[in-house]
């Protein structure tokens, strides 16, 4: 039995780390096409942008705000035509896979520079792809991780609270994932199983959400920088990048993707609904009683959602969510990691399960 684990090439963190940036592109080259979201365009790029001009020539371009084949098209197009030596991401992890797609077309090194915390795709060398209207298409496995991901802590701190939930969400899920593939011996992102460093990883970054996820929520809502905040920055986007990665993904991402079926969960993130799929994932593989009530006393003490309707599923139809679980349980899906029989009517009662308890849990606290 092979194992496969897989990591970015360098991993830069802390405050002012962005003033850094020109001086990490400059070793791959003299030119560099930097795709930016719209918030970064409006509100961040000029407190950097002279420091990246110091270092290196570069163009910046403004991404339309979805992962899809057409927007990596019209920005491949755009910078198939300058010579570029690197393609640099700078905003949310839509804007980074972007980015990585870009390059990836490309054949060029690829920086990603992820704005918030809510993630764990900048990392990874995947790019998740959804069509022009939000719904999931399919994955895009690349060659290679990014070059460089480098986080400012002092931006984070600065962005909306909901943003650091939302990548708690998405990193809850990494252990219970990385564990379900380690038992039932099912492939990571690479095809082979993981390692006992994945794995390794896995645990601690679910631990570290446990003991400071609360301490940073605290430190982002004062807007400063904590060593709490520190700590679930990288348990965010470095531990649950390499975990879900080279550990492997199971029932909680494939709910997610069940779930972007139903146009009323697009307006929330990633790692909200995610998070809602791990809730599920507890009942689908009969997990301890204490193990359940730990994971939504997490979920509720940092505000993340453990019902339906806290992802804008409050009158959903048995028949809607029925197209939920049909859609977890594609072809090909992660769920079928899971050591045990998946079929969409476990699934679908899975959610009502999860949601139950959730509904139960919160009228007990109100």
């Amino acid at each position: 039995m092979i194992s496969t684990t897989i990591f970015p090439g360098r991993y830069v963190q802390g405050e002012n780390a962005v003033k850094k940036l020109g001086n990490e592109l400059k070793r791959f080259g003299n030119k560099a096409f930097i795709i930016v979201d719209g918030f970064v365009y409006e509100s961040l790029l000029s407190s950097f942008v002279e420091d990246i001009n110091s270092e290196i020539e570069n163009e910046v371009l403004v991404f339309k705000g979805e992962c899809s084949d057409e927007e990596i098209e019209r920005l491949y197009k755009q910078a198939s035509a300058g010579g570029f030596d690197i393609i640099t991401g700078i905003g949310g992890g839509k804007t980074l896979d972007t980015a990585k797609a870009v390059a990836y077309r490309m054949k060029k090194p690829v920086a990603v520079v992820p704005t918030i915390a809510s993630t764990d795709a900048p990392c990874s060398a995947l790019s998740v792809i959804y069509t022009e209207s939000g719904e999931f298409k399919r994955y895009l496995f690349l060659p290679k991780n990014p070059d460089i991901v480098l986080l400012d802590s002092k931006i984070i701190a600065k962005a909306p609270s909901r943003f650091l939930i939302s990548g708690m969400g998405d990193a809850l899920a990494t252990w219970f994932e990385a564990e379900s593939c380690k038992n039932s011996y099912a492939a990571n992102m690479t095809g082979n199983t993981g390692s006992m460093t994945a794995y390794a990883i896995a645990k601690l970054c679910y631990d570290t959400l446990l003991d400071y996820g609360e301490l940073a929520l605290s430190s982002v809502e004062a807007k400063v920088v904590t060593p709490a905040l520190e700590r679930i920055i990288e348990a965010n986007t470095l531990l649950s990048g390499i975990g879900f990665e080279s550990g492997g993904l199971a029932a909680s991402h494939a709910i997610h993707n069940g779930f972007t079926v139903l146009e009323e969960t697009h307006k929330y993130f990633h790692g909200e609904k995610v998070a809602f799929g791990t809730l599920a994932s507890l009942f689908l593989t009969d997990k301890d009683e204490y193990v359940i009530d730990e994971v939504y006393s997490f979920c509720e003490a940092i505000g993340l959602p453990t019902t339906l309707e806290a992802i804008g599923l409050k009158n959903v139809t048995d028949d809607q969510l029925m197209k939920v679980a049909e859609g977890s349980c594609s072809e090909g899906e992660t769920i079928f990691n899971e050591a045990i029989e998946i079929t969409p009517e476990r699934v679908f009662a899975a959610l009502k399960a999860a949601d139950s308890e959730g509904r139960k849990r919160k009228n007990k606290n109100s």
